[in-house]
């Protein structure tokens, strides 16, 4: 009978002990991630202060979203090659480190120009932390468990934007914007001792060599078209936004053709010519750009047309925080039972609907309660659509492949939302122009956002009705975003994990 027993001991043994190490790696990739995510969040709220404090306009000022989260996008594609070369504990402990001297650099910025530069170099070790963390969790777990795995890098996901924007306006009232970005140091300290004591050592992966060509054609390309789409030279057709969106855009393909055809890329396009990882790659592109461009308005949107505080604006952000959290933690271990297509797809139309809610109701004096009960449906979509989507990348491809779609659903997302941010930082600006009077409106380079940030009492209420309508406008285009996200969405698969594993292997072989 002990002979009987003694594998069972022994197995259990093994799993209590696999799952332990797994926990302690997913300790570390948490408050790795919990930082980048912090990062943006806090940010959002500081966006109006600081551009009354260093007197920049909407199109300047948005760059220090932008160019922190269009940072993260260039540097995350040499993550698979990076991984390979020096091992994930190493790489780690150096996107940690150069995280946390942006942010100490960011606090000590003079001036816009000078605070954007250093979102960048934040941004340089932020783009590796979360792919990374992501690698080495995927590969510390179960398979079979890789939903609830994405799931727990949701944790970031419901504390980031529960935690930032509530502290972050508290810094900014009680404090000093810069306190948005030393508040990382203490948290990158620790950060930084888990990660050298936890984390396993590893000797890398297979080492391949850099793509160099395609590292100098896709940031510059993404950076000079980010930049035209989003440049405030007033027309789309001036050539101070025509000539680097078109430079941007001839740098971009040149990469895809570099992709397409190199025996090792710095990305592994040809992922997307297989429908399993292509349908949620797609479905993140657009639900991201719509997403998360969607966050640099909401803030300015309870700031400048409701006169709300920035701690007001944190505040008010909670319940659609505690949606999207919840909703995340429950969807992740449904995607390990059920077909990714069928959470997705649902959760992308609530978040439609509850986001298509919320913009018919954005006005001068809607009440809060109305509003928010619209987002926290949106919340809810959100966390029903892209920790699953992601999941549903991730489990499609070989072990081997898992660095390089990691990277790749990471950069999609990342780019998206530098493209949402930058879009709608150009249509919140052209609505405000068409909705204001010409005084107010052509005030200032940019849209103005000076200019009406100025009034107080009478004068900001007799701004307000015109600002809610540029505001509306803008999110129209948000929600439109949203809605086509169904569309991808469609081609998640229809069948139960388990169900395809056994065809996964063979649809990736046959599709290279």
């Amino acid at each position: 009978m002990s002979t009987a027993t003694e594998p069972v001991t022994a197995g259990t043994a093994t799993d209590a002990a696999t799952g332990t190490a797994t926990a302690a790696v997913a300790v570390v990739v948490v408050l790795g991630s919990l930082m980048t995510v912090l990062d943006t969040t806090i940010v959002n709220v500081a966006l109006n202060r600081l551009a009354g404090d260093f007197g920049a306009p909407l199109a300047t000022i948005q760059w220090v979203t932008t160019g922190y989260t269009l940072a993260l996008a260039t540097v995350t594609p040499v993550t698979a090659w990076a991984i390979g070369r020096f091992g994930t504990r190493r790489l780690y402990l150096t996107a940690l480190t150069l995280f946390v001297l942006g942010s100490a650099l960011a606090g000590a910025a003079w001036d816009a120009p000078s605070l954007i530069a250093f979102r960048v170099l934040q941004g340089l070790g932020g783009g590796m932390v979360m792919p990374v963390g992501m690698t080495v969790l995927v590969r510390a777990s179960d398979p079979a468990r890789t939903g609830r795995t994405m799931s727990v890098l949701g944790i970031p996901v419901l504390i980031g934007p529960l935690a930032g924007p509530v502290l972050g306006g508290w810094l900014v009232d009680e404090a000093s914007w810069r306190w948005v970005f030393l508040v990382n140091l203490p948290l990158g300290a620790v950060a930084l001792v888990l990660a050298a004591r936890l984390l396993p050592r590893d000797g890398g992966g297979a080492r391949r060599r850099l793509d160099l060509p395609g590292l100098l054609m896709l940031p510059p390309g993404l950076a000079a078209l980010i930049y035209g789409l989003g440049a405030e030279h007033g027309h789309p057709a001036a050539a101070g936004s025509l000539l680097p969106t078109l430079a941007g855009a001839a740098l971009v393909a040149g990469f895809v053709v570099r992709a397409l055809t190199a025996a090792q890329p710095l990305i592994d396009l040809r992922l997307l010519a297989r429908r399993a990882f292509a349908g949620p790659a797609a479905t993140i592109a657009l639900f991201g750009c719509g997403y998360f461009g969607s966050m640099l308005l909401l803030p300015l949107y309870y700031q400048l047309v409701r006169g709300q505080s920035a701690t007001g604006v944190g505040l008010l952000g909670i319940p659609q925080a505690l949606a999207t959290g919840i909703t995340m933690q429950f969807s992740g271990r449904l995607s390990d039972r059920f077909a990714p297509g069928r959470i997705v797809v649902i959760g992308t139309a609530v978040a439609a609907t509850g986001f298509l809610g919320f913009t018919v109701q954005v006005a001068a004096d809607t009440p809060y309660p109305h509003l928010i009960a619209a987002l926290v449906v949106m919340g809810a979509g959100i966390g029903m659509t892209l920790m699953p989507a992601m999941a549903a990348a991730t489990r499609s491809v070989a072990p081997a492949e898992v660095p390089a779609a990691t990277t790749l659903v990471t950069i999609v997302q990342q780019v998206s939302g530098s493209v949402g941010t930058a879009l709608m930082s150009v249509l919140l600006t052209g609505a405000m122009a068409d909705r204001l009077p010409t005084a107010v409106a052509g005030g200032e380079a940019g849209g103005g956002l000076a200019a009406v940030q100025a009034p107080d009492g009478a004068a900001r209420a007799a701004l307000a009705p015109g600002l809610a309508d540029a505001f509306r406008d803008t999110y129209g285009w948000a929600v439109a975003l949203l809605a086509l996200a169904l569309l991808p969405a469609l081609l998640l698969s229809r069948r139960p994990p388990g169900a395809g594993a056994g065809s996964t292997k063979s649809g990736s072989t046959k599709s290279r």
